[in-house]
């Protein structure tokens, strides 16, 4: 059924294979979130293997393919950066056509690593078994070069719901990109059996996830903290305006405190838990663990015992009174308003929190021109009154393997201000990163965004709030229990990259034993032959 399409493609001329190419990097971006068409890979990446492998291809014709189907694959993954583009819209509006375009074309790279590895093994399994495990070392290799950006890995796709990212706490986000791949390019061998064996492996991932899921969740501890999340829904045009700061101060604590009283309310009389009033990143539009006033008004907000945990900017100020650094930072308040733990954010955006190559690139985005400081990395926080916790500001929780810090915490909070991407897919792609590292950590993840997607997950990844995008609301919820360390939370990334390692060694097994078949000598014929 397939093989006349794939054979069609072999065999189109240079550019329009490029052209193709691209669609189909395109195409495949329809099964990352939300959408996750994940059928479409059954088409997308059997067709990148047949335009690569096209018998009058040469090795850089077959680079340029892949390079084309990764810039369309990312493309359209990515499209959402040029929303943050629009809300300085007159200061970068030269920025809009190039942003989104310009930021795929690094990532694009990725694609040629595996596409030159298939073009080089014959067709068959080789060639599958090949190109899969390249392509998880490619993926890998993105989360860590130019300070990593492993944003829509493949194995993502499977992220709509809990049931199929059970995998994910054996082999990680990286073994279910395996495992994608190997069965999209299960059309490029054209049996029967193939197709039947990649059937049953997903019959026995789900029967995996079903028996992963049919457990009980984990306990909490009781009575154990009640947690409120505060979702201002600040439009990010307006959330630094001088004009509004007191509003919407005012706005999150009266949130918090209406929250808080019904939380009161719905446990009943009796030991009261503590109240942990969270709020996303960035949320304070004043200097929270340095402005006393401020301080004061959370106190006051809070209840006895309660507890906020906010995104904040944090400065530091040298002795001339001259502000030296500044952090992205969330910060532990207690119902006195005083600091109780802080943690700054370590893995910082390029070209939004800093400016790499500063002396070569004349541009400043970040505010006020002056570079974010990173913090010193994961670290447990611990606060009275609430388990240990590891704080991911942003689009740290997208890095599988890099989200625990040691000592392993009870719990994972994930604050985030998505507003910068509005309505698009960003925010979609970001909740799923979350669920993903719930599951392969089997710790609850809390996830509090400045408009959405607010969410709670359970250390199994199911979703147990919900909060929708651009809108404004809190969610009251006792802390979900954690599970005993996952595999993949025992060992992290060793698992994929031995699996895919593993996959690069059959492929080569199997041209070995191909190259050492003895092909026997056709006999001459017999004298009764030629007559």
């Amino acid at each position: 059924m397939f093989a006349p399409f794939f054979a069609s493609l072999s065999r189109l001329p240079a550019r329009p294979a490029l052209a193709t190419a691209f669609g189909l990097g395109l195409l495949s971006a329809l099964a990352l979130p939300p959408i996750h068409a994940v059928p479409v890979l059954l088409v997308a990446f059997p067709g990148l293997l047949a335009l690569a492998a096209g018998r009058d291809r040469t090795w850089r014709g077959a680079a340029l393919v892949g390079f084309a189907w990764g810039w369309g694959h990312h493309l359209a993954g990515i499209y959402w950066v040029t929303h943050a583009i629009l809300t300085d819209v007159e200061t970068w509006w030269w920025l809009v056509p190039l942003a989104a375009p310009g930021l795929a074309i690094p990532l694009a790279l990725f694609a040629v690593p595996p596409v030159l590895a298939a073009r080089a093994l014959p067709a068959g399994w080789p060639r599958v078994l090949g190109f899969a495990g390249v392509w998880v070392f490619s993926e890998m290799a993105r989360g860590v070069l130019f300070t990593g950006f492993p944003w829509n890995l493949i194995g993502s796709v499977w992220a709509f719901d809990a049931l199929p990212v059970q995998g994910a706490a054996l082999v990680g986000v990286h073994g279910l990109s395996l495992a994608t791949v190997l069965l999209a390019c299960l059309p490029l061998l054209g049996r029967v059996r193939p197709l039947m064996v990649g059937a049953a492996a997903v019959a026995a991932a789900a029967a995996l996830g079903a028996w992963r899921m049919s457990e009980p969740p984990p306990p909490a501890a009781a009575p154990g903290p009640r947690l409120v999340l505060v979702q201002g829904n600040i439009a990010q045009q307006v959330k630094w305006r001088e004009d509004q700061r007191v509003a919407i101060f005012q706005r999150y604590l009266d949130m918090t405190a209406e929250a808080a009283r019904r939380a009161a309310v719905a446990e009943g009389p009796g030991d009261q838990p503590s109240v942990v009033a969270i709020w996303p990143e960035t949320a304070s539009p004043f200097l929270l663990a340095q402005d006393p006033e401020a301080k004061r008004l959370i106190a006051e907000t809070l209840p006895p015992g309660g507890v906020l945990l906010a995104g904040t900017i944090r400065g530091e100020w040298g002795e001339d009174r001259i502000l030296r650094r500044v952090f992205n930072s969330l910060v532990a308040l207690d119902d006195e308003g005083e600091v109780a733990a802080l943690a700054d954010k370590f893995h910082l955006v390029p070209f939004g929190e800093y400016m790499p190559l500063a002396g070569l690139i004349p541009i400043r985005m970040v505010v006020g021109g002056m570079d974010f400081s990173a913090g010193p990395g994961p670290e447990t926080m611990s606060v009275p009154g609430l388990p240990p916790f590891g704080a991911l500001i942003c689009y740290e929780v997208i890095f599988p393997g890099a989200v625990t810090p040691t000592p392993r915490p009870a719990w994972l909070l994930n604050i985030t201000n998505d507003a910068w991407f509005g309505f698009s897919s960003g925010p979609w792609q970001h909740l799923a990163a979350a669920r993903m590292r719930a599951a392969e950590e089997g710790l609850p993840l809390v996830r509090a965004a400045q408009t959405g997607i607010s969410a709670v997950f359970d250390a199994q990844g199911r979703r147990l709030a919900f909060l929708p995008l651009g809108t404004a609301g809190t969610l009251d919820i006792g802390l979900p229990g954690a599970l005993p360390p996952t595999p993949f939370g025992r060992f992290g990334l060793l698992i994929p990259g031995a699996l895919a390692g593993l996959c690069l060694l059959a492929a080569f097994a199997a041209v070995h034993r191909a190259s050492r078949r003895v092909v026997p000598e056709p006999m001459p014929p017999t004298i009764a032959g030629r007559l």
